[in-house]
């Protein structure tokens, strides 16, 4: 038992089984949400959202993970992972999935960025979070569409289960959307709180899950009277700013054939590195850090994100800053202010100008490295 005093309450948390490699303070730091729907935050130290990571050790996780998921899967395969937080962990499933499974796997993520290109699949809510409205894509390619809508196994990838509400969000939305054909659904995710609540999700689909640690959660809110006042993060339709990389790495289903964007290298040796995602654009970052770690340099994993948290516990320090995506919503960069780093590469898939000059105030050593065709 473990339990964390934060202004609204107490947070206790059990563990009942962990993975060998994994314990609770190896996966896991607690934070403090502003949000008045709920008032704490489980904060991943592998997952490269909130505290920067080594790429190595994300990759392990992933090498993990996928060695739970069960081997005799009907196919085809889809796995999905839940933006904006887990989209770089289910493409890390992915790729280690892949080499079992090839092709007869396809991987997507859900979106909060709709694409007009593409058709939409489906809408679902994410109901606890800052930001709740998540869609998921398909694809022109009649291969692809086809391999999403006769899935007879779906892997569903976050980085928590809490209630398992989400999921069944998602699922429902999958087959209201002509997803007829499924036979089994595994659930991957770093942590789980839900066993007690995965009774109740009750698709009419046998539900299995896979995780590095299994436990439970209980809130105890105190009489502290606090005013939350919440930023409206939750937008969907892009406005001022283009989304100008492919979506190749999962907004549109893909066998994640995507690579690190070669001309980003090692400067000189032994550089101390930081590269950051942008919100849900993540994977093709991750790729720029594992190519630079392999290069030599010390470097360091994680992602902007609208989620807004309080400064305290595992949150040390808070960059705030504008979206690039046109939405004029608050984004933010956590456990980066503090931290010295030689070189700080920011990887959006936006156009450059779209970064608010701000955060080059607020983080030293700060390039951004943008697509362009």
């Amino acid at each position: 038992m473990k339990e964390i005093e934060l202004s609204r309450g107490y947070l206790r948390v059990s563990v009942r089984q962990h993975h060998p490699h994994w314990d609770l303070d190896q996966l896991l730091g607690f934070a403090e949400r502003i949000n008045p729907k709920r008032a704490f935050l489980f904060v991943s130290k592998v997952l490269g959202k909130h505290i920067p990571v080594a790429p190595s050790t994300m990759q392990r996780s992933y090498v993990d993970l996928c060695a739970l998921i069960p081997k005799d899967l009907p196919y085809p395969i889809t796995v999905i992972g839940m933006a904006e937080t887990a989209v770089g962990l289910g493409a890390g499933v992915y790729r280690e999935l892949k080499k079992d499974f090839a092709e007869n796997a396809l991987f997507v993520t859900t979106t909060r960025h709709p694409v007009d290109a593409l058709p939409t699949l489906g809408l679902f809510l994410e109901e606890h979070s800052h930001a709740q409205d998540q869609f998921i894509l398909s694809s022109h390619d009649r291969k692809k569409h086809q391999h999403l809508i006769q899935s007879k196994t779906l892997i569903l990838v976050d980085d928590e289960i809490s209630t398992g509400k989400t999921f069944k969000n998602l699922i429902t939305s999958l087959k209201n959307a002509g997803l007829e054909q499924v036979e089994r659904i595994i659930l991957v995710t770093l942590v789980n709180w839900a066993e007690e609540h995965l009774n109740d999700l009750d698709v009419g689909i046998p539900i299995e899950v896979v995780s590095l640690l299994h436990g439970s959660w209980h809130w105890q809110a105190n009489q502290n009277q606090i005013e939350i006042n919440m930023p409206d993060v939750n937008k969907t339709n892009q406005e001022a700013q283009r989304i100008i990389a492919p979506h190749d790495w999962g907004r549109e289903p893909s066998y994640l054939d995507c690579k690190a964007w070669s001309n980003v290298q090692v400067k000189k040796p032994n550089e101390k590195i930081l590269v950051l995602g942008s919100g849900e654009f993540s994977w093709i970052p991750f790729l720029i850090a594992e190519q630079l770690e392999q290069q030599g340099a010390e470097v360091y994993y994680s992602s902007t994100t609208r989620s807004p948290i309080m400064q305290g516990h595992a949150i040390q320090s808070i960059c705030a800053f504008t979206d690039n995506y046109g939405l004029n919503i608050n984004n933010y960069a956590y456990n980066v202010r503090h931290q010295q780093f030689d070189r700080v590469l920011l990887v959006i898939e936006t156009e450059q100008h779209s970064v608010d000059p701000t955060l080059f105030e607020q983080i030293e050593n700060l390039e951004v490295i943008h697509y362009e065709a």
